[in-house]
């Protein structure tokens, strides 16, 4: 894939969407393309992580019970894998496997860093991003709180119960 389609892909994908012309520039010459045969393992659940991936053509379905259950979500083009893997290496929650002939995108740690250095303001808005994605979810689980203590008869679920 030419570097332009590849920053075509990218500026689509969650995060890199916030990224400018040069920084998607860097992270397409810097990153890695991989292409999978229908039923291709990416990588599976348990595996340490080796960066993020974007999808750039085909779908990836990724399967936390890794139990032959029907796959909760696929991934299609543009979508990202692994956004905190693209920052540490952490242990994959997940298997991921091709539906399809596939191709993706591999960012590393440390290409991402090198990214964010070189473009604090781009740092700047992924980090903003991220905290408003998690104020987001701590609202929804606090949400669910309230509404499981609501079940729970409990009158107040701002307090919690003395002695317990």
């Amino acid at each position: 894939m030419a570097l332009d389609d590849d920053i075509a892909v990218l500026s689509q994908a969650p995060l890199f969407n916030l990224l400018g012309r040069d920084a998607l520039r860097l992270v397409a010459f810097a990153s890695e393309n991989r292409s999978l045969r229908e039923g291709d393992v990416l990588f599976r659940k348990g595996d340490h992580s080796d960066g993020g991936y974007v999808v750039s053509r085909g779908a990836i379905a990724l399967d936390a019970s890794d139990d032959g259950s029907p796959t909760a979500f696929v991934a299609g083009p543009g979508s990202l894998i692994g956004q905190a893997a693209l920052f540490t290496r952490i242990v994959r929650p997940a298997t991921a496997k091709a539906q399809e002939a596939s191709t993706v995108i591999r960012v590393t740690p440390s290409l991402m860093r090198r990214v964010l250095e070189e473009f604090p303001a781009a740092a700047a808005a992924m980090h903003d991003a991220m905290a408003a994605e998690l104020d987001r979810l701590t609202e929804g689980l606090e949400q669910v709180r309230r509404k499981l203590m609501a079940i729970d008869g409990e009158e107040n679920p701002a307090k919690a119960p003395d002695g317990e």
